[in-house]
């Protein structure tokens, strides 16, 4: 073994940069980039802990927050199970994700550029672009909410003022990835603080609780709804491209066991973090559970909470729980908001990186998402006000819901193709169980969306001639929605992945494949200082 590993290749040689492929991956860049030691040792591990907390932010971002209030308000505890079911399925979707960027050296959006043709691979940038915008909606709210309910801001200058805060947060990158880790879980932390005391403010009956987790149901079409808004809000399609590349930022020992250590102990840092949030969300729908579902709830409360928004929580708690109650829960709202941007606006980079090879500046790229998630917010808060806006979060979180395809299918292609992945290629096992999860969840989509199509349709006002028109129209949607679906799945991978997986092996390789991390991603990482030629 140890001949093997002495005779392979450390890194990937590149066609277009030849003059760095013989050269040490950092030793010739003046970025800081976390070293792994090329020793087998557990303290390895805490050289890998950061990536999950970034990821982790996207499920308890307020879209989480709006889908959980609601849940709770309305069904109790009963839709506990689909946080838990959530929690398992983003847990082994995200652990898929990092292995591919360990693995392969390339993040998923660049996987779907290398692999599938011209249109497909824009219609599939399009859609994850559109998914990051519909994350970014509730982000937006959620922070406008929380500035009103601490400064009394008014709900549309707050969602002005949200357009420029990320700014600030992204200073940070000068003092390296690091430090934003660090920032980003103490964010999240301070999430979990609030909302502990929370539970303890709402005293749920823990015998309920446990049943909500373990006993599946679902009561209605409104349940059916917040399941899919749920499903949504946990497993985010922009999540998959932004992990892939965050694991990118550790230089790794390029060897079969330096490769094998990295993708586990990825899986347990991303355990560790997606249990931290898995107990926030749990806490958010149990709060909202006892305290709507009180047998000494007045009239005026009840009402609340049939329809219940981020903002109307904030007036519930106050006056049921008390003042302190309130202001956590704005505290948590708005660090959840700022800190979900930040992440949001480097997984909108590198999907553009990846997907159309063009790269901008973190600031420019965050306003340009800003502005496209900005504008609905601001129409929405003005003529609706606060029940328009939380109405436009459970929106934004079942779109996600409706892309997670388009990003989960080709992943799970990826990371069980063996010319892409060698020896780390999912195993039957694996691949089995995700294609089960993918399938359930494409599954509840087509049938809500197939269910909605056919209630409207006969609620409608309009004349046969105009129903049957609108339902052609829909039923061809759902049509070409099966289909784009369908492409994913049956299409062959072509593109083969050079793997130093498989060089131990044969001692081959491909030289037209570039060096890992390469140049063209160093530049990105998030976030790294520059130097001044590079600013240049």
């Amino acid at each position: 073994m140890a001949s093997l590993q002495s005779a392979q290749p450390q890194f990937m040689t590149s066609s277009a940069n030849r003059s760095l492929s013989n050269e040490p991956l950092i030793d010739n860049i003046e970025y800081n980039q976390i070293v792994v030691p090329d020793k087998k040792s557990w303290k390895n591990f805490f050289s890998y802990m950061g990536p999950g907390f970034l990821v982790c932010i996207a499920y308890i971002d307020p879209g989480n927050f709006q889908t959980d209030l609601q849940a709770g308000a309305q069904y109790k505890y009963g839709l506990l199970w689909i946080i838990l079911l959530a929690s398992f399925a983003a847990l082994l979707i995200q652990s898929l994700a990092a292995n591919l960027g360990v693995v392969t050296g390339k993040h998923l959006a660049e996987h779907c550029r290398k692999e599938y043709p011209r249109v497909p691979n824009f219609v599939l940038w399009v859609l994850a672009e559109v998914a990051i915008v519909a994350c970014d909606i509730p982000e937006v709210i959620g922070t406008a909410f929380a500035l009103n309910m601490l400064f009394k801001i008014p709900l549309w200058c707050g969602v002005l003022i949200t357009g420029f805060s990320t700014l600030v947060l992204l200073l940070l990158q000068q003092y390296g990835v690091r430090k934003l880790e660090i920032f980003i879980a103490f964010l999240v932390f301070t999430i979990v603080g609030c909302f502990c005391v929370e539970l303890g403010y709402a005293k749920p009956k823990s015998s309920e609780v446990l049943e909500g987790l373990f006993v599946p149901k679902l009561k209605g079409t409104g349940a059916t709804k917040l399941a899919i808004s749920l499903l949504g809000a946990m497993v985010m399609p922009h999540n998959l491209f932004l992990h892939s590349a965050l694991v990118l930022s550790r230089k790794i020992p390029r060897s079969l066991n330096g490769i094998k250590e990295a993708c586990t102990f990825y899986l347990i840092e991303s355990g560790i973090a997606l249990i931290v949030a898995f107990i926030i969300n749990v806490c958010v729908i149990s709060v909202s559970g006892a305290v709507c579902n009180s047998p000494n709830l007045s009239e005026e409360y009840q009402e609340s909470c049939s329809d219940l928004d981020l903002n109307k929580a904030s007036f519930l708690l106050k006056n049921v729980l008390g003042n302190w109650s309130s202001k956590l829960f704005a505290i948590a709202l708005l660090a959840s908001g700022q800190s979900s941007t930040i992440t949001g606006t480097y997984a909108g980079q590198y999907v553009m990186q990846g997907f159309l090879d063009l790269r901008l500046r973190p600031w420019i790229r965050n306003m340009i998402t800003r502005c496209l998630a900005i504008v609905p917010s601001l129409i929405v808060s003005i003529i609706g006000g606060s029940a328009g806006a939380g109405d436009l979060i459970i929106i934004a979180s079942m779109i996600l819901s409706f892309e997670l395809p388009f990003a989960l299918v080709p992943l799970l292609k990826f990371t069980s193709s063996k010319t892409k992945m060698g020896l780390h290629a999912n195993s039957k096992i694996i691949s089995a169980i995700t294609w089960i999860i993918g399938l359930l969840i494409m599954g509840i989509n087509i049938y809500y969306l197939a269910e909605k199509l056919v209630t409207s349709l006969k609620n409608s006002d309009l004349k046969m001639v105009g129903k049957v028109f609108c339902g052609i129209l829909g039923f061809t949607g759902l049509l070409v929605y099966l289909g784009s679906i369908a492409y994913l799945v049956i299409r062959e991978n072509k593109e083969r992945t050079h793997l130093l997986a498989l060089t131990a092996v044969d001692g081959s390789s491909n030289g037209n494949e570039p060096s890992l991390p390469r140049e063209d991603i160093r530049s990105m990482q998030l976030p790294e200082k520059r130097s001044t030629s590079d600013v240049e």
